[in-house]
């Protein structure tokens, strides 16, 4: 399970993202500053936007707490790992995702690195939280099987959704 300093610290990016993003909140106006981004709505509701590369944050995080930002950032900065670690918040039902890197980033093109940049984790503690206890254990030098194995141990029991279809860590 997750260290106790590490579960605050990642509770803490958490909370303050949700206070101001609002779990669930959806904006249906799309500001003149953003008139150049290429955003769309997926089948689900959730804001899509194009960007350049995983160094290009979307536009939508703009107005949110600064700590959604690094969530992003982070998530990013882990996207190969996030592909192989499920999301327990039910959005494999409701928004069709595939791993926790979804919430997030729906694809990244192989041929120029642009990203399809997905507003789900905006409006999501699981989602965050999740990204965000994948980096810290990545850093603390664990194995993607062995994080795997402590995300799959804290979220598959009380109050959590079940998992989205993330193949197995072999």
């Amino acid at each position: 399970m997750l260290g106790k300093k590490t579960r605050i610290t990642v509770l803490s990016v958490v909370l303050s993202g949700m206070l101001l993003a609002g779990c669930g909140a959806k904006e249906a106006e799309t500001s003149d500053k953003h008139a150049d981004a290429h955003q769309t709505f997926a089948a689900n509701g959730d804001l899509q936007e194009k960007t350049a590369g995983t160094d290009k944050l979307p536009t939508f995080l703009d107005p949110l707490d600064p700590m959604l930002k690094t969530a992003y950032s982070t998530a990013a900065g882990v996207k190969d790992m996030l592909s192989s670690i499920p999301c327990y918040c039910g959005c494999g039902e409701s928004a069709g995702h595939k791993s926790n890197l979804n919430c997030f980033i729906k694809e990244v093109n192989p041929d120029d690195g642009s990203v399809v940049w997905d507003d789900h984790g905006t409006r999501c503690g699981v989602c965050v939280e999740t990204a965000m206890t994948v980096s810290e254990l990545s850093k603390q030098g664990k194995s993607l099987k062995e994080i795997r194995t402590i995300i799959d141990q804290t979220y598959s029991t009380g109050k959590y959704a079940p998992p989205t279809p993330t193949p197995e860590v072999l």
